[in-house]
């Protein structure tokens, strides 16, 4: 909700108390509540084309490898390093916290063995919701994982499926590509 909404809406609740109450206009309680006048936001305000982007927590390569190894996610990478300059690496450094979580929610949901081949190392496609902005893993190919995806969640089309929270999971030639938008009900 933006700030100028929230702001209708909580001048809207206090009104309706005021009245309710009879503080608005002396009385000892009325059961009418007055309409709320709408209040222009001055602290947010931004033009219609202007993007407004939400932060996000990025963790480190050290953090993020903790909380796979701990959710027994494993990862792998065909130069077995972690530069996150290095193509041929697989690195977490600067992966959004939610990304994480995301996998997390992935493994405890289908119980399957989750690899890691690709995180925010460089390689891979730019954009908004690109690997190197940490919102991207891609995960080894399994019977297991392939399955569930495909029984799960619905085919949006061009080897792609959605989570009901909104994740999107593309079915690469080798392995799955994922984009979390959100944790996916962590």
């Amino acid at each position: 909700m933006t700030t100028g909404r929230f702001r209708t809406a909580v001048v809207a609740a206090a009104a309706a108390l005021l009245t309710v109450t009879g503080f608005a206009t002396g009385l000892t309680a009325t059961a009418v509540a007055a309409p709320a006048q709408a209040v222009e936001d001055t602290a947010f305000s931004p033009a219609a084309d202007t993007p407004v982007t939400a932060l996000v927590t990025k963790l480190t390569h050290s953090q993020a490898a903790s909380r796979f190894r701990t959710a027994g996610i494993t990862w792998s990478s065909s130069g077995g390093c972690s530069d996150r300059n290095n193509s041929t690496c697989t690195s977490f450094e600067q992966i959004n916290l939610t990304t994480v979580q995301g996998a997390e929610t992935l493994k405890r949901a289908t119980g399957c063995a989750l690899n890691i081949t690709g995180g925010t190392e460089t390689g891979h496609a730019s954009g908004t919701y690109s690997h190197w902005n940490g919102y991207k893993l891609d995960f080894s190919l399994s019977t297991c994982l392939t399955n569930y995806i495909r029984g799960t969640f619905t085919s949006i089309g061009g080897s792609k499926w959605q989570s009901a929270s909104g994740n999107v999971y593309y079915l690469e030639s080798n392995h799955w590509d994922v984009t979390y938008y959100n944790c996916g009900g962590c």
